[in-house]
C-alpha cells in the first residue's frame, strides 16, 4: 500500500507521494478519546470542515448530514470534488485525504478549532475510527468511489457514473469502541454546523427514535 506517486505535486495539505500512512492511522487509533473528544459529533465536523473549506473557497456551498438508521451518517456537499490528478501511466490518483495526515492540523492542534471548540484535526481522524467509510467524489473530469475499513483502502479507486453535479459524498460508520461521547443532538449539531459563514448546511435525521 506504500507506493511512491505524484512525486512533482506539491503537498499543501496531504503528502501526494503514498496512499496510506500506516503508522499515522494507528497512532489515532490508539488515543480516540484526546484525537475525537465529542465522539461522533466531533466526527462530522471534521467532515463539515471540509465542506466549508470549499464553500468559502467558491463563495458559498451547501451540506446535506443524514444520520442513518444503522447508526451510520453521511455527509454530501456540492463542492468541486476532492482533487483527483491523472499520473503518468493516465491513472486517477486521489488525494490522500483518508488514510494521511492533514499537514495544516495533525501535528498543529493550535491551528484551527471546529465548532465544538476541539482541535480540527483532520479527515483522517474519521476513516480511522469508523468501521468503514466510502468516499464518492464528483468532479468536471470524473466521478469515483473508494471504500475504507478502520482508515484503511479496502478498494481501488473505482470510476462510477453519475449525473450529479460536483461535490462529495463521505459515509461512515463510527466504530462504538472510538465514538464515544455525549448523546448527539441534531439540533445542536445543526447550529454548529451553521456557524460557517459561508456553509449552509440543513440534517436528515432518519435514526430510530431511541436514538435520538
Amino acid at each position: 500500500m506504500h507506493e511512491t506517486r505524484g512525486t512533482e505535486w506539491p503537498s499543501t495539505t496531504h503528502d501526494w507521494t503514498t496512499e496510506v500512512d500506516i503508522a499515522h492511522v494507528q497512532s489515532i487509533r490508539r488515543d480516540p478519546a484526546t484525537i475525537a473528544p465529542g465522539g461522533l459529533q466531533h466526527l462530522i465536523l471534521e467532515v463539515v470542515a471540509y465542506a466549508a473549506d470549499e464553500a468559502e473557497a467558491t463563495g458559498t456551498g451547501r451540506c446535506l448530514i443524514v444520520l442513518h438508521p444503522d447508526g451510520s451518517v453521511s455527509v454530501s456537499d456540492n463542492g468541486r470534488g476532492t482533487d483527483t490528478r491523472t499520473d503518468g501511466r493516465g491513472r486517477p490518483i486521489k488525494k490522500p485525504i483518508m488514510s494521511t495526515k492533514d499537514l495544516r492540523f495533525f501535528d498543529h492542534p493550535e491551528t484551527q478549532t471546529l465548532p465544538d471548540r476541539h482541535p480540527r484535526r483532520g479527515i483522517s481522524i474519521v476513516a480511522a475510527l469508523s468501521k468503514w467509510l466510502v468516499h464518492t467524489n464528483r468532479r468536471r473530469t470524473g466521478a469515483w468511489t473508494q471504500r475504507y475499513e478502520h482508515g484503511i483502502p479496502v478498494s481501488d479507486l473505482l470510476p462510477v457514473d453519475t449525473t450529479d453535479p460536483t461535490g462529495t459524498t463521505v459515509h461512515f460508520l463510527p466504530d462504538p469502541d472510538s465514538a464515544t461521547g455525549t448523546a448527539l443532538s441534531a439540533p445542536d449539531l445543526l447550529e454548529m454546523a451553521n456557524s460557517w459563514p459561508h456553509l449552509s448546511a440543513t440534517i436528515d435525521d432518519a435514526r430510530a427514535p431511541r436514538q435520538r
